[in-house]
């Protein structure tokens, strides 16, 4: 894409998933670094772009020199409990422009209030998103035409899927909080093989590919589920069915459940803790 056709964006907030985003789809020639303001009060973070502003006017001011007939579009990548600050700051600015928010638990109803003059698109990505990985969800807009940038960007660093906006919690739950979940199954792994003599480079090594191993066989047999695969490399009174009669003795899949269903129901707290 050429560098005057990429879409300029204004990003309120500069952390992991920001980053994630902003330098996937850089990566990608998605976005160019040069026409996103990434808006933050760390110093820190704002070091981290190379177009970064500590307030709104002055975000809004870089922006204007890579406006053309079309605005630049709002990505808004912070806590959700910071709306209610971040929409003082920034309602008057959205006016007329496309909000996309990866706030978890935030409706687009709460978005509309908190920016009545723009067009707020709901959006949940996952962090894997930096490396061209990413899973993200659109809760399905009343006009799909102004999920156009937000298709584009995370559609470049990874898959997406349009879902109806009541099941979004849901979808964060499983993919926006599901890599840590593979993360700490790592850490456990990992853990475990050094306590059973390995050296912890040597688990820790281990753990890691045997992992994208394991994922890349999802991925390239998506005719075959996840339970079909285990049971391929379980054999009857093998090594691998011990592991799994422990895992099914302390009930690792209704845990899962629990976890993830707390995880939804924060999201729903989250929500309701923005600005309404």
């Amino acid at each position: 894409m050429n560098h005057d056709q990429t879409p300029s964006l204004i990003v309120i907030g500069g952390g992991a998933m920001a980053q994630a985003i902003v330098f996937g789809a850089a990566e990608r020639g998605i976005l160019d670094l040069e026409r996103c303001v990434v808006v933050d009060p760390s110093d820190d973070k704002r070091r981290l772009f190379p177009n970064a502003a500590g307030t709104a006017d002055e975000a809004v001011n870089r922006i204007r020199a890579f406006e053309t007939s079309q605005r630049a579009e709002i990505l808004l990548a912070v806590k959700p409990q910071s709306l209610d600050a971040v929409a003082q700051a920034w309602s008057a600015h959205a006016s007329g422009r496309v909000v996309i928010s990866i706030l978890a638990g935030t409706t687009v109803a709460k978005l509309s209030s908190a920016f009545p003059s723009a067009t707020p698109v709901r959006v949940m990505p996952n962090t894997p998103a930096k490396i061209g990985l990413g899973m993200s969800a659109i809760a399905r807009p009343d006009v799909p035409e102004s999920a156009a940038t937000a298709r584009t960007i995370f559609g470049a660093i990874g898959d997406v899927i349009e879902i109806d906006e009541a099941i979004m919690d849901a979808f964060t739950a499983l993919a926006g909080s599901g890599p840590a979940y593979v993360f700490y199954l790592a850490q456990a792994m990992a853990t475990a093989g050094a306590s059973l003599g390995l050296s912890p480079i040597d688990a820790d090594r281990a753990a890691r590919q045997t992992i994208l191993g394991a994922a890349s066989l999802l991925s390239a047999e998506p005719e075959t589920t996840a339970e079909e695969l285990r049971a391929r490399v379980t054999s009857k009174g093998g090594t691998t069915a011990a592991a799994t009669c422990v895992l099914d003795d302390v009930g690792v899949l209704a845990i899962v459940q629990r976890a993830m269903t707390a995880a939804r129901d924060r999201g729903r707290e989250l929500g309701a803790q923005a600005v309404s």
